[in-house]
């Protein structure tokens, strides 16, 4: 058989990772220093990552979600999906309870992306090797069962490719088409790694042509980070009205963008039957016969990012400057 060829190897004999242990030395040892070869990629999880960096704490998960968490996305019963300060969603914070002693949780690293970026160097340095590294850490995922790995570091890879503008066999142009390969690497390293393996570190052969040069650590995979309110799905369904009826200011991010107009009087004709009048791009008005429903007018408006205005005999919504 031919045809491309993409490999996962994860050495096994990695013995347990305690705060200070010297990664390079660990994954050179179980793999051997000569294994590496230029464009492969590393793959290591984030819980050996944040052990050798001392992210292990005392204490269950749920003491330490609140300090890292930046906002809660949604949480039904004892589960809470948050945006963690470096921008991912997961659930508790990505905080782990498993493969650790009793009694101790392991933290996210602090800045993976950085902690991808100190592998590649070590492993540079040490071998000569010039390697894309990526740290990974499991994650659930909107409408699916199960979980899957993903990148939550990066350095020296792309860690997305863009087809837009492209065409395929048939002719048709591609326009939306942006495979997230650093996240495709990482869930094939873990079909080799698995979870009870004992295997932390894999490296992944074959897509040389994602390994960037040497001085070019690349964006990092901060970059897969949609920006808040650049995701549809900025809030659970249940929180969502929880927020747009209390409108708080602070809330109106995860919405995403105020909508034109026209799309506002849609939403109100859908939900309310109410016909709001256009004045211009930035304001509209609300028709008499529509009063007594002002208050759900105005949970809609905060949802499209408008605001109320005015009062009196005249009652308008205002579209919120970014």
């Amino acid at each position: 058989m031919t045809g491309p060829t993409v490999s996962a190897t994860a050495p096994d004999g990695v013995p347990e990772v305690s705060t200070g242990a010297d990664l390079v030395d660990l994954l050179l040892t179980a793999l051997g220093p000569e294994e590496l070869r230029d464009g492969d990629v590393v793959v290591v999880t984030s819980k050996v990552v944040s052990k050798a960096e001392g992210r292990v704490v005392a204490g269950a998960r749920e003491e330490h979600l609140a300090a890292e968490t930046a906002r809660v996305v949604a949480r039904r019963g004892p589960t809470a999906i948050v945006r963690t300060r470096h921008g991912l969603t997961l659930a508790a914070a990505g905080i782990d309870g498993s493969n650790v002693a009793a009694g101790s949780a392991v933290l996210l690293p602090l800045d993976p992306d950085a902690s991808a970026r100190a592998l590649r160097a070590g492993l540079r340095e040490r071998t000569g090797r010039t390697v894309g590294v990526v740290v990974t850490d499991t994650a659930g995922r909107a409408w699916r069962e199960g979980q899957t790995d993903i990148a939550v570091g990066a350095a020296g890879l792309r860690v997305a490719e863009d087809f837009a503008g492209r065409h395929d066999a048939h002719g048709n142009e591609l326009a939306v088409t942006a495979p997230a390969v650093a996240d495709e690497i990482a869930g094939l390293a873990e079909l080799a790694q698995g979870k009870l393996g004992g295997r932390p570190f894999a490296v992944v052969r074959g897509r040389g042509d994602l390994v960037l040069p040497p001085d070019d650590d690349g964006p990092g995979a901060v970059a897969l980070v949609r920006s808040e309110g650049g995701d549809m799905f900025g809030w659970g369904a249940r929180e969502a009205v929880l927020r747009a009826v209390a409108g708080d200011p602070a809330d109106a991010a995860p919405f995403g963008a105020p909508v034109p107009a026209d799309d506002l009087v849609a939403a109100a004709r859908q939900a309310l039957a109410v016909e709001l009048v256009v004045v211009d791009e930035a304001t509209v008005v609300v028709p008499p016969d529509a009063v007594p429903v002002l208050a759900l007018l105005a949970v809609v408006a905060f949802a499209h990012g408008w605001s109320p205005h005015g009062g009196g005999a005249d009652h308008r919504f205002v579209r919120v400057t970014p």
